[in-house]
């Protein structure tokens, strides 16, 4: 079923969108769930939460990309996942690892005045990201963004562990110049 019909079916408020939705999108929600949270039962969780928040901000929102507005849903929920079992307890996992490699370039904080930093910071990222070379762009986009493991981007992109490791640590020093350029960290 394409994208527009799933929309619809969420503003017509059809119990079937859920299903056509994840007959379409709950593999790559699982995966993103998975890659950030580490098992099954927490991605499956993460994902059923996803159809849930999806169903509930649709009303509000018509995506033009369903895949993206379902895997940002996704990505998210699995983050809070991952903070509020590291508040319980404090341990490894991909994904505080990744976060913790990024630690180093962007400034933290959760305060009030901050959220107009965060948004600028946002788009910042962005642009950096858009002007990398492709082969920077997948590597730090599927680490970063889908949380994966050296492992599986270097089985992924066929490059060795080495390079990979590599193009994430130059990649984080041009971040970390960027942003200090733009006078965001």
């Amino acid at each position: 079923m394409e994208d527009e019909m799933i929309v619809d079916l969420y503003w017509q408020r059809s119990d079937l969108a859920i299903s056509e939705t994840d007959k379409k999108y709950g593999r790559y929600c699982h995966s993103i769930a998975y890659n950030i949270c580490g098992t099954d039962e927490d991605a499956e969780e993460c994902v059923n939460d996803t159809w849930l928040r999806a169903w509930n901000l649709m009303p509000d929102q018509r995506p033009a990309v369903l895949s993206a507005f379902l895997g940002r849903i996704t990505r998210n929920i699995a983050i809070n996942c991952i903070k509020a079992k590291t508040r319980l307890k404090r341990g490894g996992g991909e994904a505080a690892i990744a976060l913790d490699e990024l630690e180093e370039c962007i400034p933290g904080g959760t305060e009030p005045e901050r959220v107009l930093e965060e948004k600028e910071l946002e788009t910042a990222i962005g642009s950096f990201v858009s002007g990398l070379s492709d082969a920077e762009r997948t590597v730090f986009v599927l680490r970063y963004w889908y949380v994966a493991s050296i492992d599986e981007i270097s089985k992924k992109l066929r490059f060795s562990k080495g390079k990979i490791k590599s193009i994430l640590f130059r990649t984080r020093g041009k971040l970390r110049r960027y942003l200090q350029e733009e006078k965001l960290c």
